[in-house]
């Protein structure tokens, strides 16, 4: 049996389940053990009690009892398997910006960030080993985006400058902007949105669900979540083009925002529902016609100091083809709205 420990969780193993994490880490527990220490307080993330079904975040500490000790000779953990030659040119052609010690991409859409239920094996942490270029390691995610939402994702090449962006993200020292298209025409133009999360299913289901802000105290594993939004060109009543900058980084945080708004991101099924036409009153997650039924959320820009250099980077993504088509059908122009419209005042 091995002694008391208290590990601290790799920023790019965040935003994932305690167990399935411990479990890759010591491959002789069980799901029992992991359950029964949980529940005798034996295992605790930065001080406080869990169960087995936490999500953790990178940076976070995991106290861990004495363990069983490993088989005497454990089973070879198997080889990650290579990217083809198709999904390399894929991903590497969705390099926006590196350097030394940092890659950005602007994220397909269907693409996921990571691997985890449902997501199957091709995601972007998978696809790493063809963004090495001149190192011998795969960089490591940063941050995550949803598989449906395209836009800026970091990767760090080293595991220093993984620590410091993800010290950054956790501070709120990065500035993220998304744009979308919403069901309807937010009123006020621009504001503040301050529900709070929780899941809304069991614990495999992502769904969120908001609560007034005076409940999360007292909503067992509901967290405060804050986004502020600006309408930046109205189509009528019909839909709007709103810039989204999230506060808090939550979980389906703009989607589960937007829709409890009244106004859901324009193909959103989860939270907007799936009829195809929205009648101009703010709700139903399609615009009909030609308009795409694929999510319509996508990481705009995102500004942050270089953690090596001291530099202040600043980097924008193109749309992806079927919001740009969006763009085009609507009379959106990108070059008509102020690069960050909190920053510059009301649009």
């Amino acid at each position: 049996m091995s002694g008391v420990q208290t590990l601290t969780v790799p920023p790019d193993d965040g935003d994932q389940r305690l167990d399935r994490w411990l479990k890759r880490q010591f491959p002789q527990l069980t799901q029992g053990w992991v359950e029964k220490a949980c529940r005798k307080g034996e295992i605790r993330v930065d001080g406080g009690r869990v169960k087995a079904s936490t999500r953790i975040e990178g940076g976070q500490a995991v106290r861990l009892p004495p363990m069983p000790d490993a088989p005497a000779d454990p089973p070879p953990r198997p080889a990650r398997a290579e990217p083809g030659d198709a999904d390399a040119a894929m991903i590497q052609a969705a390099v926006l910006w590196k350097d030394q010690h940092i890659i950005a991409l602007n994220k397909p859409p269907g693409l996921p960030s990571q691997g985890g239920s449902g997501q199957g094996a091709r995601h972007v942490d998978g696809l790493s080993a063809a963004l090495t270029f001149d190192y011998k390691d795969r960089p490591v995610l940063v941050h995550r985006l949803d598989r449906d939402t395209s836009g800026l994702l970091l990767l760090a090449r080293t595991p220093r400058v993984a620590r410091r962006l993800a010290e950054a993200f956790r501070a709120r020292e990065t500035r993220k902007l998304y744009w979308a298209v919403v069901a309807g025409v937010p009123s006020p133009r621009m504001g503040t949105i301050r529900y709070g999360l929780v899941k809304a299913g069991g614990p495999r289901s992502e769904k969120m669900r908001c609560l007034h802000p005076d409940a999360v105290a007292d909503t067992p594993g509901a967290k405060r979540a804050t986004t502020d939004y600006a309408v930046l060109h109205a189509l009528g009543k019909r839909a709007a083009w709103v810039a989204l900058a999230p506060i808090t980084g939550r979980t389906h945080q703009l989607r589960a925002h937007m829709a409890e708004l009244g106004h859901p991101i324009v193909g959103d099924g989860k939270y907007g529902g799936s009829g195809q036409d929205n009648p101009g009153d703010g709700w139903g997650a399609q615009l009909g016609g030609v308009i795409s039924r694929k999510l319509h959320l996508h990481a705009r820009s995102l500004r942050f100091t270089h953690p090596i250099t001291g530099a202040e980077v600043h980097l924008t993504a193109p749309l992806p083809p079927h919001m740009a088509r969006t763009w085009e059908t609507l009379g959106f122009m990108e070059d008509d709205v102020p690069e960050d419209p909190f920053a510059e005042g009301p649009p």
